[in-house]
C-alpha cells in the first residue's frame, strides 16, 4: 500500500434481518492496522452496513485529531460490499436532503438517523482534514481477503462470539489488502447461483468530495 492512501473495509451482519447484528471494520494506513468490531441486539444487515462505515471514518477522524496530522491531499478508499450504502452516500442523499428526508415513492427514508451521521462525518473529512474519498464497490464472498475479514468480524459480533481484533504494525498483518480482485480459488469452488450473479458484477468507485 501507498503511504499516500487510507484503506477502510467495512462490513454488517444481521441474523434474520431484523435481528441480532454486527459490524466490522478494518483500517489500513501506512505502518498501522486497526481492527474495529461491535454489536446490536436487534437490528438490520443495512443498518449494520451503515454502522461500518461510520465507525471507520468516524475512528480515522479521532485518530487524526488525537495526533494532530492533517490527511490533506491523502485518498481514503472506502472498500464497501454494500450497494445501498455507496449509492445512498454518493447519489440518494442529495435529493433526500432537498425533499425534507422522503424517497421518490414520497415514503421516510428508512435509516435517516444513520444517514445523517454518516453524511456528517464524510463532511468533516472532507471539511476539516482536506482529504477525498473514494467509495469503491468490493463484492463480498468471493475470495477478496479484505472483504472476508471484515465479514468474519461482523458475522462474529452478531453471533456474539467476537474474534480477537487486531492493532498493530501493517508487517504483522496477515492479511493481504492490495488484493481487490476474486480469489482464483474461490471462483473455482462451487458457488451457488445468487454468488455466481455476484461475481459477475464488476467493481466500481464513486469519489466524493462533499
Amino acid at each position: 500500500m501507498t503511504k499516500s492512501k487510507i484503506i477502510i473495509y467495512t462490513d454488517g451482519s444481521s441474523r434474520s434481518n431484523p435481528g441480532p447484528g454486527g459490524w466490522g471494520v478494518i483500517v489500513a494506513g501506512d505502518d498501522q492496522v486497526v481492527e474495529l468490531g461491535g454489536r446490536e441486539t436487534l437490528t438490520t444487515n443495512n443498518r449494520m452496513e451503515l454502522m461500518a462505515a461510520i465507525k471507520g471514518i468516524s475512528f480515522l477522524v479521532s485518530q487524526l485529531q488525537t495526533t494532530n496530522y492533517k490527511l490533506q491531499t491523502r485518498l481514503i478508499e472506502m472498500r464497501v460490499d454494500s450497494q445501498y450504502v455507496i449509492n445512498g452516500i454518493t447519489q440518494w442523499i442529495m435529493g433526500w436532503k432537498r425533499h425534507g428526508w422522503v424517497n421518490s415513492k414520497k415514503e421516510p427514508v428508512l435509516n435517516r438517523d444513520l444517514w445523517e451521521i454518516l453524511d456528517e462525518v464524510v463532511s468533516n473529512v472532507h471539511k476539516k482534514n482536506g482529504a477525498r474519498i473514494l467509495w469503491r464497490y468490493t463484492p463480498g464472498h468471493v475470495g477478496i481477503p479484505g472483504n472476508d475479514r471484515a465479514d468474519a468480524i461482523a458475522t462474529g459480533y452478531a453471533d456474539g462470539q467476537p474474534p480477537k481484533l487486531f492493532d498493530d504494525v501493517l508487517g504483522k498483518y496477515t492479511i493481504d489488502l492490495d488484493q481487490i480482485e476474486p480469489s482464483l480459488i474461490s471462483v473455482k469452488q462451487k458457488k451457488s447461483p445468487a454468488e455466481k450473479a455476484r461475481q459477475k458484477i464488476k467493481a466500481y468507485s464513486y469519489l466524493s468530495l462533499v
